[in-house]
């Protein structure tokens, strides 16, 4: 009996009959006249319908083996199946138990009910979030919200259209850069000094272009992220790895605008618009809950659509972007105001770097502010390296987009509650997030703890193993932390940075980042995954040490922070002092 799953996918069918010819045109090729036997009858493609909701396809070939063994046989059976839903009765149809033993073959596979509980499984998991984040947003009273006007509901508007915009063009191209890679044919040590390429791009020359937005001004930084990015997208038409280099490297570029430019401009904006400081903590959580949550599902959904529904081909995402990020542009060229960080006077980079290079080691909390972010971010970019081989260590067959929407869903509700701690004078953003660094960490030990408590399975294939689902809550767990961190981190960047430098501090934070994210890839095979899951948990608990540090600093300075014209000034009579 031979058995062939094709998958759960809805093309089942179109893929069973491409399949079923060309097992057929094999057949008759193995025992056509004048070979070694001859294709006496096939009965055609039957369906066949169970009890317990499972339906497969059959066909029972008859064929003369050589003429030395003069006998015929039936290759009875011959079943190209796979599982999907069914509402028919409970017996056979179109064909007899004579012809296949089903029990034996549950009993020997034993897939069907380990795919059906796993199905619900994940189904489950996704719903019981859906329905904690609806009924958040939905509970909300008056000491969750907070009281604005309407010029603001408009500016805030605007720019949460602008960034889901521009959100859309970044997470429609990431499930599918890997994929078109290994489409052109390149291997995984090209395909990881790809990804080198941009995070080292991002670090170079991103700090650069992103240190400029300060002195060329925020909304013309945020243009070129449009520009970049899209020209990042055409390169992937492209199967040339040079060119695939160069799109890399524009990506990393724009990279570093999306992350720092954006933000610069709304906390500039912000203030020159006389705006109450504890209202950019509503936009942070909504930019968090669109850009992050919702845009990263639908992107996902509409990604997939493209590819594999419609049959576009694994570059129309990055199509797609660029369609996102064209709308973007427009919006942020026929409506936005230009800002700059110190318009007052005419500096090199050089110069601007060393003043910002002051700030941090001049003010502790912005030199804390930069290490809590660094730690964090990069325990999260290598979480997203390490989720898919921890949840499928033998080959497990796990629905990673579905996983990837639970994530992001996950992530909506952090952010759901990071608007609420946000919108109360108490508890201050410094106390919880203490907390939340120590729940990330030990939500990042699971994998430990699993391994060491479950013995891990040896078998290949199957679904997700029940290692796999404890551990699958313990990475919904940190994906709600990192919702909570990103529009808190935003609120800590607004009181902490100077305006005048914002988007060069705010650059010179990634650095270190992506130093860490390079070396994390180019050793990514060299340690086991859970000594990565550890060394990601320590970084985390570092966080939460340094994020306590950096709350005693911050009751002990009730006052505002260091004057950034102070600090020039003492700058420069240190050096004239030196001449």
């Amino acid at each position: 009996m031979l058995v062939l799953f094709l998958g759960d996918g809805r093309n089942a069918i179109e893929r069973l009959e491409v399949v079923g010819r060309s097992l057929w045109r094999l057949l008759c090729n193995m025992f056509s006249s004048g070979s070694n036997g001859s294709l006496l009858s096939g009965k055609s493609i039957k369906l066949v319908t169970f009890g317990d909701g499972v339906t497969i396809l059959a066909t029972v070939i008859t064929f003369r083996m050589p003429s030395r063994l003069s006998k015929r046989i039936s290759m009875g059976s011959m079943i190209i199946g796979w599982l999907t839903r069914s509402r028919e009765s409970n017996n056979f149809s179109c064909c007899s138990r004579r012809d296949m033993d089903f029990t034996l073959y549950k009993k020997q596979f034993g897939l069907l009910d380990r795919s059906a509980e796993m199905e619900m499984f994940y189904y489950l998991v996704f719903g019981a979030l859906a329905a904690v984040v609806a009924g958040l947003e939905l509970s909300r009273n008056n000491k969750d919200r907070v009281t604005t006007s309407a010029p603001f509901n408009s500016f805030k508007n605007n720019y949460l259209l602008v960034y889901s915009l521009m959100m859309a063009g970044d997470w429609l191209q990431g499930p599918y850069v890997y994929f078109l890679y290994s489409q052109y044919g390149y291997g995984k040590g090209e395909i990881g000094q790809l990804f080198i390429a941009g995070f080292g791009s991002s670090m170079l020359f991103g700090t650069i272009v992103g240190s400029l937005a300060d002195k060329q001004g925020r909304k013309r930084a945020c243009v070129t992220y449009c520009i970049t990015y899209m020209l990042s997208c055409f390169t992937k038409h492209s199967p040339q790895y040079k060119v695939l280099m160069l799109g890399r490297i524009l990506g990393g570029i724009a990279t570093s605008l999306l992350f720092s430019a954006f933000e610069s401009w709304l906390v500039a904006e912000h203030n020159k618009r006389g705006f109450e400081q504890q209202w950019l903590s509503v936009t942070f959580s909504k930019a968090v809950f669109l850009g992050n949550g919702l845009v990263a599902i639908v992107s996902g959904l509409f990604g997939n659509l493209l590819v594999d529904t419609l049959g576009f081909g694994p570059v129309s995402p990055f199509d797609a972007a660029a369609c996102f990020l064209a709308i973007g542009m427009a919006v942020i060229l026929s409506s936005w105001t230009e800002n700059y960080g110190d318009p007052t006077e005419s500096k090199d980079l050089l110069t601007q770097f060393r003043g910002a290079a002051v700030a941090i080691a001049s003010d502790e909390k912005i030199a804390l502010l930069g290490a809590i972010q660094s730690l964090f971010e990069g325990s999260m970019y290598t979480f997203v390296f390490l989720w898919t081989p921890a949840l499928s260590p033998n080959e497990e067959e796990i629905p990673h987009g579905f996983i990837f929407a639970t994530f992001m869903l996950a992530s909506m509700l952090g952010s759901s509650i990071a608007s609420r701690l946000m919108a109360r004078t108490s508890p201050k953003v410094e106390s919880y997030m203490q907390i939340v660094f120590a729940i990330s960490a030990a939500s990042l030990l699971l994998p430990i703890v699993a391994n060491f408590l479950v013995a891990p399975s040896k078998e290949k294939g199957g679904s997700i193993s029940f290692t796999g689902c404890i551990q699958l809550f313990g990475f919904c767990t940190f994906e709600a932390c990192v919702g909570i961190f990103w529009p808190s981190i935003m609120k800590m960047r607004s009181q902490y940075i100077p305006e005048e430098a914002r988007s060069t501090i705010m650059n010179f934070f990634r650095i270190p980042l992506n130093i860490f994210v390079c070396i994390v890839l180019y050793n990514v095979n060299a340690f086991p995954i859970t000594v990565m899951f550890g060394m990601c948990s320590i970084f985390l608990f570092m966080a939460s040490i340094l994020q306590r540090r950096l709350m005693v600093i911050a009751e002990s300075h009730k006052s505002k922070p260091q004057d950034w014209t102070a600090l020039k000034e003492r700058d420069t009579e240190e050096e004239s002092s030196n001449i």
